[in-house]
């Protein structure tokens, strides 16, 4: 199956027309979709008119699918979709998750297999806005001293999404809250601050504002000097992507390897959009993965 591809940034993104995901793909090209996610981290798949029958079984070649905690925001029918919106049904309540992803995270860190990524297809886009941004973790590493690159190699972070979500709640009355038995499967976790790529073997930072609160190792107050220097310096200009959407593109996107931030629209611009999260593994370190 023959397709084009265009580099979207320097540093992070590739543009993939032509490819038709109505129906599956054959072996050989979808090895070939598979690399160039792993190398590129953030792939837009353009013009892509499927169903969500059909999302889900693309995403599905990738692994197992993962069920969003809140499920008030499934798609019905395909509790594999989280719904990503700002519109409102008949009843007057949410259709979506409306203020998802107004900071830089990524997807399911607080998991103790967090994500290896997400797929996320354009629905209904508001005329003006609604950027997402991606940041490449890889170059962010890359870029850092070699002093703060032997500080940070053996340290560990907390990742924990009740606080990120309690913190939302007190912001908008959109996010609700989680049940006792909701918040038992997501406790807090802890993974390397520097992660090991599984496919590249890059080595890439695995912290993020959303749901990173603090390093194992450190007093808080030294943690929270090191976590604001590196949120700091992995969202500078220099290793980002801003993807501007364009009418049913589905953007596939490297947890493992990226944060991103949704920039937000005028609220009386509908914005609406279906992802599916594919399952991981366990990050891996530096030492870890010399040990293996």
């Amino acid at each position: 199956m023959s397709f084009t591809t265009n580099p979207l940034s320097d540093l992070i993104g590739l543009e993939i027309s032509g490819l038709d995901l109505t129906g599956p793909l054959d072996d050989a090209t979808f090895a070939t979709v598979k690399s160039l996610f792993e190398t590129n981290s953030v792939v837009v798949f353009r013009d892509q008119r499927i169903t969500p029958e059909q999302h889900i079984a693309f995403s599905r070649r990738f692994g197992e699918l993962e069920i969003h905690v809140q499920h008030h925001f499934h798609l019905a029918g395909h509790p594999e979709i989280l719904i990503v919106s700002n519109e409102t049904r008949e009843d007057g309540k949410p259709l979506g998750l409306a203020d998802a992803g107004r900071y830089w995270h990524s997807d399911l860190s607080y998991k103790a297999e967090p994500s290896l990524g997400s797929l996320l297809h354009a629905q209904t886009l508001p005329a003006v806005e609604g950027d997402t941004l991606f940041v490449s973790m890889a170059a962010a590493y890359d870029a850092l001293d070699d002093e703060t690159k032997a500080q940070i190699e053996g340290l560990t972070a907390v990742h924990d999404y009740t606080a990120r979500n309690v913190a939302q709640q007190a912001k908008s009355a959109l996010r609700p809250g989680l049940t006792a038995d909701q918040a038992k499967t997501v406790p807090p976790v802890v993974h390397p601050v520097v992660r090991v790529h599984p496919a590249t073997g890059r080595k890439a930072l695995f912290v993020n504002e959303g749901f990173t609160t603090h390093i194992v190792e450190l007093e808080r107050p030294q943690s929270d000097t090191l976590l604001r220097r590196l949120f700091a310096h992995m969202t500078q200009p220099q290793f980002q992507y801003r993807h501007r959407w364009q009418a049913h593109d589905m953007v596939f996107w490297d947890n493992r390897a990226t944060i991103h931030l949704a920039t937000g629209c005028p609220p009386h611009l509908a914005r609406t959009l279906y992802r599916t999260t594919v399952k991981g593994d366990k990050p891996i370190g530096p030492a870890e993965r010399v040990a293996a």
